[in-house]
Protein backbone atom coordinates (compact mmCIF):
# COMPACT_ATOMS: atom_id res chain seq x y z
CA UNK A 1 0.00 0.00 0.00
CA UNK A 2 1.41 3.38 -1.02
CA UNK A 3 1.06 6.25 1.41
CA UNK A 4 0.02 9.84 0.72
CA UNK A 5 3.48 11.13 -0.20
CA UNK A 6 4.18 12.48 -3.67
CA UNK A 7 4.35 9.53 -6.05
CA UNK A 8 6.39 8.75 -9.13
CA UNK A 9 3.87 7.42 -11.63
CA UNK A 10 4.53 5.92 -15.06
CA UNK A 11 1.56 5.27 -17.35
CA UNK A 12 1.84 3.03 -20.41
CA UNK A 13 -0.42 4.35 -23.17
CA UNK A 14 -1.06 2.62 -26.53
CA UNK A 15 -2.12 5.95 -28.06
CA UNK A 16 -1.07 9.60 -28.29
CA UNK A 17 -2.30 12.30 -25.92
CA UNK A 18 -4.36 13.96 -28.67
CA UNK A 19 -6.56 10.88 -29.12
CA UNK A 20 -9.82 10.79 -27.08
CA UNK A 21 -8.50 8.18 -24.65
CA UNK A 22 -5.16 9.95 -24.59
CA UNK A 23 -6.92 13.14 -23.50
CA UNK A 24 -8.39 11.21 -20.55
CA UNK A 25 -4.94 10.19 -19.37
CA UNK A 26 -3.25 13.51 -20.04
CA UNK A 27 -5.90 15.50 -18.18
CA UNK A 28 -5.77 13.16 -15.19
CA UNK A 29 -1.96 13.26 -15.25
CA UNK A 30 -1.99 17.06 -15.36
CA UNK A 31 -4.33 17.19 -12.36
CA UNK A 32 -2.10 14.77 -10.44
CA UNK A 33 0.99 16.82 -11.34
CA UNK A 34 -0.70 19.87 -9.82
CA UNK A 35 -1.10 17.86 -6.62
CA UNK A 36 2.67 17.33 -6.51
CA UNK A 37 2.95 13.89 -8.08
CA UNK A 38 5.42 13.20 -10.88
CA UNK A 39 3.76 11.59 -13.88
CA UNK A 40 5.50 10.27 -16.97
CA UNK A 41 3.48 9.03 -19.96
CA UNK A 42 5.10 6.41 -22.18
CA UNK A 43 2.90 6.73 -25.24
CA UNK A 44 2.56 5.55 -28.83
CA UNK A 45 2.22 8.17 -31.55
CA UNK A 46 -0.40 7.95 -34.33
CA UNK A 47 2.24 8.92 -36.93
CA UNK A 48 5.67 8.50 -35.37
CA UNK A 49 7.54 9.39 -38.56
CA UNK A 50 6.10 12.92 -38.44
CA UNK A 51 6.52 13.36 -34.68
CA UNK A 52 8.91 16.26 -34.16
CA UNK A 53 8.85 16.17 -30.34
CA UNK A 54 9.37 12.73 -28.88
CA UNK A 55 10.16 13.88 -25.35
CA UNK A 56 8.68 16.97 -23.76
CA UNK A 57 7.00 18.36 -20.66
CA UNK A 58 3.52 19.80 -20.99
CA UNK A 59 1.65 21.30 -18.03
CA UNK A 60 3.94 19.50 -15.64
CA UNK A 61 3.50 16.09 -17.30
CA UNK A 62 6.42 14.28 -18.96
CA UNK A 63 5.45 12.79 -22.32
CA UNK A 64 7.70 10.25 -24.04
CA UNK A 65 6.67 8.96 -27.44
CA UNK A 66 8.34 5.56 -27.57
CA UNK A 67 6.73 3.94 -30.62
CA UNK A 68 4.13 3.85 -33.37
CA UNK A 69 0.46 3.02 -32.71
CA UNK A 70 -0.88 -0.20 -34.27
CA UNK A 71 -2.49 1.91 -37.04
CA UNK A 72 -1.06 5.04 -38.61
CA UNK A 73 -3.24 8.13 -38.63
CA UNK A 74 -1.99 11.28 -40.31
CA UNK A 75 -5.37 12.36 -41.72
CA UNK A 76 -9.01 11.42 -41.44
CA UNK A 77 -8.65 7.73 -42.36
CA UNK A 78 -6.40 5.35 -40.38
CA UNK A 79 -3.90 3.48 -42.53
CA UNK A 80 -3.79 -0.21 -41.61
CA UNK A 81 -0.46 -2.01 -41.72
CA UNK A 82 -0.11 -5.29 -43.58
CA UNK A 83 0.65 -8.42 -41.48
CA UNK A 84 4.45 -8.23 -41.72
CA UNK A 85 4.57 -4.46 -41.31
CA UNK A 86 2.20 -4.72 -38.33
CA UNK A 87 4.43 -7.34 -36.71
CA UNK A 88 7.39 -4.98 -37.10
CA UNK A 89 5.43 -2.11 -35.56
CA UNK A 90 4.36 -4.28 -32.62
CA UNK A 91 7.91 -5.47 -31.95
CA UNK A 92 9.49 -2.01 -32.22
CA UNK A 93 6.82 -0.30 -30.16
CA UNK A 94 6.91 -2.96 -27.46
CA UNK A 95 10.70 -2.63 -27.32
CA UNK A 96 10.37 1.16 -27.12
CA UNK A 97 7.92 0.94 -24.24
CA UNK A 98 10.08 -1.63 -22.47
CA UNK A 99 13.06 0.71 -22.82
CA UNK A 100 10.93 3.51 -21.36
CA UNK A 101 10.04 1.35 -18.35
CA UNK A 102 13.70 0.51 -17.74
CA UNK A 103 14.54 4.22 -17.85
CA UNK A 104 11.68 5.14 -15.50
CA UNK A 105 11.78 3.82 -11.92
CA UNK A 106 8.39 4.46 -10.34
CA UNK A 107 6.19 3.82 -7.33
CA UNK A 108 3.41 2.65 -9.63
CA UNK A 109 3.07 1.61 -13.27
CA UNK A 110 -0.40 1.98 -14.78
CA UNK A 111 -1.58 0.62 -18.13
CA UNK A 112 -3.94 2.94 -19.96
CA UNK A 113 -6.06 0.26 -21.69
CA UNK A 114 -5.22 -3.48 -21.48
CA UNK A 115 -3.74 -3.96 -24.95
CA UNK A 116 -0.92 -6.10 -26.43
CA UNK A 117 1.93 -3.59 -26.72
CA UNK A 118 1.75 -2.01 -23.29
CA UNK A 119 0.69 -5.36 -21.81
CA UNK A 120 3.73 -7.28 -23.02
CA UNK A 121 6.04 -4.41 -22.04
CA UNK A 122 4.51 -4.44 -18.54
CA UNK A 123 4.90 -8.20 -18.14
CA UNK A 124 8.58 -8.04 -19.03
CA UNK A 125 9.62 -4.62 -17.76
CA UNK A 126 7.44 -4.18 -14.67
CA UNK A 127 6.83 -7.72 -13.43
CA UNK A 128 9.94 -9.61 -14.58
CA UNK A 129 12.61 -6.90 -14.39
CA UNK A 130 11.35 -4.51 -11.71
CA UNK A 131 9.55 -7.21 -9.71
CA UNK A 132 6.47 -5.00 -9.29
CA UNK A 133 2.83 -5.51 -10.12
CA UNK A 134 1.14 -2.97 -12.35
CA UNK A 135 -2.26 -1.27 -12.37
CA UNK A 136 -4.72 -1.26 -15.27
CA UNK A 137 -7.23 1.32 -16.48
CA UNK A 138 -10.21 0.13 -18.54
CA UNK A 139 -11.99 2.85 -20.48
CA UNK A 140 -13.52 0.83 -23.33
CA UNK A 141 -14.36 -2.64 -24.55
CA UNK A 142 -11.15 -3.15 -26.51
CA UNK A 143 -12.54 -6.04 -28.56
CA UNK A 144 -15.87 -4.54 -29.60
CA UNK A 145 -14.74 -0.94 -30.03
CA UNK A 146 -11.84 -1.62 -32.41
CA UNK A 147 -12.15 -2.46 -36.09
CA UNK A 148 -9.97 -5.44 -36.98
CA UNK A 149 -8.89 -6.61 -40.43
CA UNK A 150 -8.43 -10.24 -39.37
CA UNK A 151 -9.98 -12.64 -36.85
CA UNK A 152 -6.59 -13.31 -35.24
CA UNK A 153 -6.26 -9.63 -34.31
CA UNK A 154 -9.59 -9.78 -32.49
CA UNK A 155 -8.46 -12.88 -30.60
CA UNK A 156 -5.18 -11.23 -29.61
CA UNK A 157 -6.95 -8.17 -28.20
CA UNK A 158 -9.46 -10.38 -26.37
CA UNK A 159 -6.60 -12.36 -24.79
CA UNK A 160 -4.83 -9.28 -23.43
CA UNK A 161 -8.06 -7.64 -22.29
CA UNK A 162 -8.82 -10.76 -20.26
CA UNK A 163 -5.30 -11.48 -18.97
CA UNK A 164 -3.93 -8.13 -17.82
CA UNK A 165 -6.59 -7.22 -15.22
CA UNK A 166 -6.15 -10.68 -13.65
CA UNK A 167 -2.46 -9.91 -13.08
CA UNK A 168 -3.01 -6.34 -11.90
CA UNK A 169 -2.49 -5.06 -8.39
CA UNK A 170 -5.56 -2.86 -8.83
CA UNK A 171 -7.62 -1.19 -11.53
CA UNK A 172 -9.44 1.97 -12.48
CA UNK A 173 -12.49 1.96 -14.75
CA UNK A 174 -14.65 4.64 -16.31
CA UNK A 175 -18.01 2.83 -16.20
CA UNK A 176 -19.90 0.51 -13.82
CA UNK A 177 -20.10 -1.98 -16.72
CA UNK A 178 -16.31 -2.31 -16.81
CA UNK A 179 -16.09 -2.36 -13.01
CA UNK A 180 -18.40 -5.37 -12.96
CA UNK A 181 -16.21 -7.12 -15.53
CA UNK A 182 -13.11 -6.42 -13.42
CA UNK A 183 -14.82 -7.82 -10.32
CA UNK A 184 -15.58 -11.02 -12.19
CA UNK A 185 -11.89 -11.20 -13.11
CA UNK A 186 -10.99 -11.07 -9.41
CA UNK A 187 -9.19 -7.70 -9.44
CA UNK A 188 -8.56 -6.93 -5.75
CA UNK A 189 -9.14 -3.17 -5.83
CA UNK A 190 -11.19 -1.19 -8.35
CA UNK A 191 -11.76 2.57 -8.39
CA UNK A 192 -14.46 4.22 -10.50
CA UNK A 193 -13.11 7.20 -12.47
CA UNK A 194 -15.42 8.38 -15.26
CA UNK A 195 -14.29 10.81 -17.90
CA UNK A 196 -14.49 14.52 -17.20
CA UNK A 197 -13.79 18.00 -18.44
CA UNK A 198 -11.37 20.89 -17.98
CA UNK A 199 -13.79 23.55 -16.73
CA UNK A 200 -11.23 26.32 -17.22
CA UNK A 201 -11.01 25.53 -20.95
CA UNK A 202 -14.56 24.48 -21.79
CA UNK A 203 -16.20 27.88 -21.62
CA UNK A 204 -18.13 29.64 -24.37
CA UNK A 205 -15.90 31.54 -26.83
CA UNK A 206 -16.47 35.28 -27.37
CA UNK A 207 -19.72 36.01 -29.21
CA UNK A 208 -17.89 37.77 -32.06
CA UNK A 209 -15.69 34.71 -32.64
CA UNK A 210 -18.73 32.42 -32.69
CA UNK A 211 -20.57 34.71 -35.12
CA UNK A 212 -17.57 34.77 -37.45
CA UNK A 213 -17.37 30.96 -37.49
CA UNK A 214 -21.12 30.70 -38.14
CA UNK A 215 -20.72 32.99 -41.12
CA UNK A 216 -17.76 31.02 -42.45
CA UNK A 217 -19.74 27.75 -42.26
CA UNK A 218 -22.88 29.24 -43.78
CA UNK A 219 -24.80 28.77 -40.54
CA UNK A 220 -25.57 32.39 -39.69
CA UNK A 221 -29.34 31.86 -39.79
CA UNK A 222 -29.36 28.24 -38.64
CA UNK A 223 -29.89 26.51 -35.31
CA UNK A 224 -27.27 23.79 -35.02
CA UNK A 225 -27.56 20.20 -33.83
CA UNK A 226 -24.01 18.92 -33.23
CA UNK A 227 -22.19 15.62 -32.94
CA UNK A 228 -18.59 15.49 -31.72
CA UNK A 229 -16.51 12.38 -32.20
CA UNK A 230 -15.00 9.88 -34.57
CA UNK A 231 -16.96 9.13 -37.75
CA UNK A 232 -16.35 5.39 -37.56
CA UNK A 233 -19.66 3.56 -37.75
CA UNK A 234 -18.56 0.25 -36.22
CA UNK A 235 -18.47 1.87 -32.78
CA UNK A 236 -20.08 5.31 -33.27
CA UNK A 237 -23.59 4.83 -34.78
CA UNK A 238 -23.80 8.31 -36.28
CA UNK A 239 -26.31 7.04 -38.86
CA UNK A 240 -28.90 7.03 -36.04
CA UNK A 241 -28.44 10.77 -35.80
CA UNK A 242 -28.44 11.34 -39.56
CA UNK A 243 -31.74 9.47 -39.96
CA UNK A 244 -33.25 11.28 -36.96
CA UNK A 245 -32.20 14.60 -38.46
CA UNK A 246 -33.76 13.62 -41.79
CA UNK A 247 -37.06 13.02 -39.96
CA UNK A 248 -37.14 16.55 -38.53
CA UNK A 249 -35.48 18.46 -41.36
CA UNK A 250 -38.71 19.20 -43.21
CA UNK A 251 -40.42 20.41 -40.01
CA UNK A 252 -37.45 22.59 -39.04
CA UNK A 253 -36.03 24.31 -42.14
CA UNK A 254 -33.81 26.55 -40.00
CA UNK A 255 -31.94 23.62 -38.36
CA UNK A 256 -28.58 22.27 -39.56
CA UNK A 257 -26.56 19.24 -38.52
CA UNK A 258 -22.86 19.74 -37.74
CA UNK A 259 -20.66 16.61 -37.61
CA UNK A 260 -17.48 17.59 -35.78
CA UNK A 261 -14.60 15.20 -36.39
CA UNK A 262 -13.15 12.87 -38.99
CA UNK A 263 -12.96 9.14 -39.41
CA UNK A 264 -12.82 6.24 -41.81
CA UNK A 265 -16.54 6.34 -42.66
CA UNK A 266 -16.79 9.97 -43.77
CA UNK A 267 -17.36 8.94 -47.40
CA UNK A 268 -20.17 6.57 -46.45
CA UNK A 269 -21.85 9.20 -44.30
CA UNK A 270 -21.61 11.77 -47.07
CA UNK A 271 -23.24 9.29 -49.44
CA UNK A 272 -26.14 8.70 -47.02
CA UNK A 273 -26.56 12.44 -46.51
CA UNK A 274 -26.75 12.89 -50.29
CA UNK A 275 -29.26 10.02 -50.65
CA UNK A 276 -31.50 11.70 -48.06
CA UNK A 277 -31.30 15.03 -49.87
CA UNK A 278 -29.56 16.72 -46.94
CA UNK A 279 -26.34 17.94 -48.55
CA UNK A 280 -27.18 21.60 -47.91
CA UNK A 281 -28.25 20.92 -44.33
CA UNK A 282 -25.29 18.88 -43.04
CA UNK A 283 -21.77 20.19 -42.46
CA UNK A 284 -18.68 18.00 -42.04
CA UNK A 285 -15.77 19.71 -40.30
CA UNK A 286 -13.20 16.94 -40.86
CA UNK A 287 -10.48 16.30 -38.30
CA UNK A 288 -9.93 19.19 -35.91
CA UNK A 289 -7.26 19.83 -33.34
CA UNK A 290 -8.74 19.30 -29.86
CA UNK A 291 -8.21 22.99 -29.10
CA UNK A 292 -10.60 23.91 -31.93
CA UNK A 293 -13.43 21.52 -31.07
CA UNK A 294 -14.82 23.88 -28.42
CA UNK A 295 -15.31 26.66 -30.97
CA UNK A 296 -17.38 24.43 -33.25
CA UNK A 297 -19.40 22.78 -30.49
CA UNK A 298 -20.28 26.22 -29.13
CA UNK A 299 -22.34 26.81 -32.30
CA UNK A 300 -24.88 24.19 -31.21
CA UNK A 301 -28.19 24.53 -29.39
CA UNK A 302 -28.34 20.74 -28.90
CA UNK A 303 -25.61 18.07 -28.82
CA UNK A 304 -26.22 14.38 -29.56
CA UNK A 305 -24.48 11.20 -28.42
CA UNK A 306 -26.11 8.49 -30.59
CA UNK A 307 -25.73 4.97 -29.18
CA UNK A 308 -26.97 1.42 -29.51
CA UNK A 309 -27.52 -0.83 -26.51
CA UNK A 310 -24.29 -2.82 -26.84
CA UNK A 311 -21.01 -3.46 -25.07
CA UNK A 312 -19.38 -0.48 -26.80
CA UNK A 313 -21.92 1.97 -25.37
CA UNK A 314 -22.11 0.33 -21.94
CA UNK A 315 -18.31 0.49 -21.59
CA UNK A 316 -17.92 4.10 -22.72
CA UNK A 317 -17.94 7.34 -20.74
CA UNK A 318 -18.21 9.88 -23.59
CA UNK A 319 -16.12 13.02 -23.38
CA UNK A 320 -18.67 14.76 -25.60
CA UNK A 321 -21.29 14.60 -22.84
CA UNK A 322 -19.12 16.39 -20.28
CA UNK A 323 -17.83 18.95 -22.76
CA UNK A 324 -21.34 19.79 -23.94
CA UNK A 325 -22.59 20.15 -20.37
CA UNK A 326 -19.70 22.49 -19.54
CA UNK A 327 -20.72 24.75 -22.44
CA UNK A 328 -24.36 24.66 -21.36
CA UNK A 329 -25.48 22.75 -24.46
CA UNK A 330 -28.27 20.22 -23.74
CA UNK A 331 -27.31 16.64 -24.58
CA UNK A 332 -29.60 13.99 -26.06
CA UNK A 333 -28.35 10.41 -25.74
CA UNK A 334 -29.49 6.82 -25.29
CA UNK A 335 -30.37 5.47 -21.85
CA UNK A 336 -27.63 2.86 -21.77
CA UNK A 337 -24.70 2.28 -19.43
CA UNK A 338 -24.39 5.03 -16.82
CA UNK A 339 -25.52 7.87 -19.09
CA UNK A 340 -28.58 8.50 -16.91
CA UNK A 341 -26.31 9.15 -13.91
CA UNK A 342 -23.98 11.32 -15.99
CA UNK A 343 -26.97 13.49 -16.92
CA UNK A 344 -28.31 13.58 -13.34
CA UNK A 345 -31.16 11.22 -14.22
CA UNK A 346 -32.39 13.46 -17.00
CA UNK A 347 -32.18 16.75 -15.12
CA UNK A 348 -29.09 17.83 -17.10
CA UNK A 349 -29.91 16.24 -20.46
CA UNK A 350 -32.44 14.14 -22.33
CA UNK A 351 -32.49 10.34 -22.47
CA UNK A 352 -34.12 8.24 -25.20
CA UNK A 353 -34.26 4.52 -25.97
CA UNK A 354 -30.89 3.52 -27.50
CA UNK A 355 -30.75 2.51 -31.15
CA UNK A 356 -34.09 4.22 -31.93
CA UNK A 357 -33.74 6.98 -34.55
CA UNK A 358 -37.49 7.80 -34.35
CA UNK A 359 -37.26 8.39 -30.59
CA UNK A 360 -34.15 10.47 -31.13
CA UNK A 361 -35.98 12.56 -33.74
CA UNK A 362 -38.90 13.10 -31.37
CA UNK A 363 -36.57 14.26 -28.59
CA UNK A 364 -34.67 16.61 -30.89
CA UNK A 365 -37.89 18.14 -32.19
CA UNK A 366 -39.17 18.60 -28.63
CA UNK A 367 -36.01 20.41 -27.54
CA UNK A 368 -35.74 22.53 -30.67
CA UNK A 369 -39.28 23.81 -30.17
CA UNK A 370 -39.00 24.41 -26.41
CA UNK A 371 -36.48 27.14 -25.63
CA UNK A 372 -37.36 27.37 -21.88
CA UNK A 373 -36.64 23.67 -21.50
CA UNK A 374 -33.32 24.01 -23.30
CA UNK A 375 -32.41 26.87 -20.96
CA UNK A 376 -33.33 24.82 -17.88
CA UNK A 377 -31.31 21.83 -19.07
CA UNK A 378 -28.34 24.10 -19.88
CA UNK A 379 -28.36 25.59 -16.37
CA UNK A 380 -28.63 22.17 -14.72
CA UNK A 381 -25.86 20.80 -16.95
CA UNK A 382 -23.42 23.57 -16.00
CA UNK A 383 -24.07 22.91 -12.31
CA UNK A 384 -23.92 19.12 -12.54
CA UNK A 385 -20.75 18.93 -14.64
CA UNK A 386 -18.73 20.44 -11.78
CA UNK A 387 -18.73 16.93 -10.27
CA UNK A 388 -16.68 15.79 -13.28
CA UNK A 389 -13.83 18.29 -13.16
CA UNK A 390 -10.55 16.49 -13.79
CA UNK A 391 -9.18 17.76 -10.47
CA UNK A 392 -11.95 15.94 -8.60
CA UNK A 393 -11.51 12.81 -10.66
CA UNK A 394 -7.76 12.78 -9.98
CA UNK A 395 -8.57 12.62 -6.26
CA UNK A 396 -10.54 9.45 -7.00
CA UNK A 397 -7.80 8.01 -9.23
CA UNK A 398 -5.06 8.34 -6.63
CA UNK A 399 -7.04 6.11 -4.25
CA UNK A 400 -6.15 3.03 -6.29
CA UNK A 401 -2.51 3.43 -5.21
CA UNK A 402 -3.41 3.86 -1.53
Amino acid sequence: MLNHRALRLVWLLPMGIERPSGRRYFNLARALAKQGHRVRLLALHPDLASCARRRFVQDGVEVWYVGQMHARKSGTTPQRFGPLALLGVLLRSTAGMLWGILCSPADAYHLGKPQPINGLAALVGVMAVRNQRFFVDCDDDEVESNRFTAAWQRRVFAFWQSLLPRLARGATANTPFLMARLRRAGVPQIVYVPNGVDLSHWTLPPAAETAQLRQALGLAEQRVVAYVGTLALHNHPVLLLVHAFAAIAAQSPDVALLLIGGGEDVARLRAVVDELGLRERVRFTGDLLPALVRRYLALAVVSVDPVNDDAVARARSPLKIFESMALGIPVVTGAVGDRAALLDNGAAGMLVPPGDSAALATALHALLTDEPRRAALALAAREHVAHYAWERLAEQWIKVYQ
